[in-house]
């Protein structure tokens, strides 16, 4: 008596077996269809995702109740003798001619501006403007067409894939707009903050805009 009786995974010899195209064919794509599935699992395992959370934002925590804004705005019928950034708020800020960690750059030949600046606002309602009101002489008909490169808020983040309207104003263009005309955008801003594999936050902001 032997145990070899049970079993019933019985091995058919080499020399019995016959090799077929189909088989062969088979044997491939099943070896495939077995790569591409590890492969898919590895690269799903070894991915980063983003989780999105909800918080209540604290005005006072990491910022000291302050938001940095980059403007970046050019100006092509404007002198920039005549640029001028001026900021205000519910906090009793009214600031005329804000110069600090700003540049102007002429263009066309200095009938333009390039306005390039760095500063800081309060988190309260306010408002800030690129306007003529810091000029000694006020020109009397101010050409206030613009296209804006650049308005963002916060830390700058350097994550491609993280989807947002950080900079929801680049590119607006009012070069064909009335040139006598006032532009006014209101802003709402939201706090976000990312934080990487290491454990490292960055505090930005998104933004939606609407025309007034």
């Amino acid at each position: 008596f032997s145990s070899f009786r049970f079993d019933i995974y019985r091995k058919v010899p080499k020399d019995l077996t016959q090799p077929t195209y189909t088989g062969a064919i088979i044997s491939v794509c099943c070896c495939l269809f077995i790569l591409f599935l590890f492969l898919s699992e590895l690269t799903g395992f070894i991915a980063t995702e983003i989780v999105n959370e909800l918080y209540v934002d604290d005005p006072d925590k990491d910022s000291g109740g302050k938001i940095e804004v980059n403007l970046n705005i050019s100006l092509p019928n404007l002198h920039c003798e005549l640029v001028g950034l001026d900021i205000q708020d519910e906090m009793g800020r009214h600031e005329v001619g804000h110069i600090d960690n700003s540049m102007k750059i002429p263009l066309n030949n200095g009938d333009g501006c390039r306005f390039e600046g760095h500063f800081s606002i309060n988190k309260v309602p306010g408002n800030f403007h690129v306007s003529t009101h810091s000029a000694t002489a006020q020109p009397q008909n101010p050409d206030m067409t613009h296209v804006i490169h650049k308005l963002s808020f916060g830390d700058k983040l350097q994550v491609h894939n993280v989807h947002g309207a950080f900079n929801a104003l680049e590119g607006a263009d009012k070069l064909s707009s009335n040139p006598l005309a006032s532009h006014d955008y209101i802003l709402k801003i939201v706090p976000t903050v990312y934080e990487d594999m290491s454990g490292k936050q960055r505090y930005s902001y998104q933004y939606t805009v609407a025309n007034k």
